[in-house]
């Protein structure tokens, strides 16, 4: 898959390597670099170094091959289904439960789970998510349980898609927060991205923010030591609730 942007005016010179493992969200460093040495990413058409200094107004092409999809199993983990019929299944997702396989979770996860159960059911499942998100019209965070709601037809799918994205399903989230916002209700508007520091975190601490804003309400006030809070994601950025929340000092 080949992509180009570039580079803003407001970036620092830094080596090649460096600024893009701020960018890109899953590929490690030594993997860009090695990409870099093939001449799969250049600068302004020109194979560089992964030493080479990026300044603004540079042109960067990258050329990433697609992984080749992986065997996906099901496996006998229970599920707490809420509702089935022929076209979705609706389920709980308990926390501690990573939804699709990924690197360093390519078992235990809530797709081997579904398989497993539409296995033994003997019913269908979407197939447009591909071998390694089937049925998955949208997801959850490892640690965050809640009602999840899974395709099992290709035309369920595309309809549920079509609802997410119009946003005619309302996804509302609670959480139990330290400390109490002084107001009752607001927008948090900070923008998310990889970690400064800490690449494998997602901070409001970032070389490549992106647009992230979360709708709070307090529900109830426990003093000024706590509040059970609801939230609404008007964007979907990874941990985004979680950084957004931990940003105002209310983890």
């Amino acid at each position: 898959m080949i992509t180009e942007f570039i580079v803003t005016s407001g970036e620092q010179p830094k080596r090649l390597d460096v600024f893009l493992v701020n960018r890109e969200r899953d590929i490690s460093r030594s993997a860009l670099q090695r990409l870099i040495e093939l001449g799969r990413i250049r600068i302004n058409d020109q194979v560089v170094r992964p030493s080479q200094k990026i300044k603004p107004g540079d042109k960067i092409t990258m050329d990433v091959p697609r992984p080749e999809p992986l065997e996906v199993k099901g496996e006998p983990i229970p599920l707490e289904v809420l509702f089935e019929d022929e076209s979705l299944l609706v389920l709980n997702k308990p926390a501690g439960i990573v939804v699709h396989p990924a690197p360093g979770n390519w078992t235990g996860t809530l797709v081997n789970a579904l398989l497993h159960h539409f296995e033994t059911s003997g019913g269908t499942i979407s197939t447009i998510g591909g071998k390694e998100r089937p049925g998955l019209v949208h997801r959850l965070d490892k640690e965050t349980s809640g009602v999840m709601v899974i395709a099992k037809t290709d035309q369920a799918h595309r309809h549920l898609s079509a609802q997410f994205k119009q946003h005619t399903i309302v996804r509302v989230y609670e959480a139990l927060i330290w400390g109490a916002p002084k107001r009752g209700h607001g927008l948090i508007e900070l923008a998310i991205g990889r970690d400064t520091k800490e690449r494998k975190k997602f901070s409001v601490r970032t070389t490549a923010p992106k647009e992230s804003v979360t709708e709070y309400k307090v529900d109830h006030r426990y003093g000024k030591l706590a509040a059970h809070v609801l939230l609404y994601r008007r964007t979907g950025r990874t941990h985004q609730l979680a950084v957004h929340l931990a940003a105002l000092r209310h983890p």
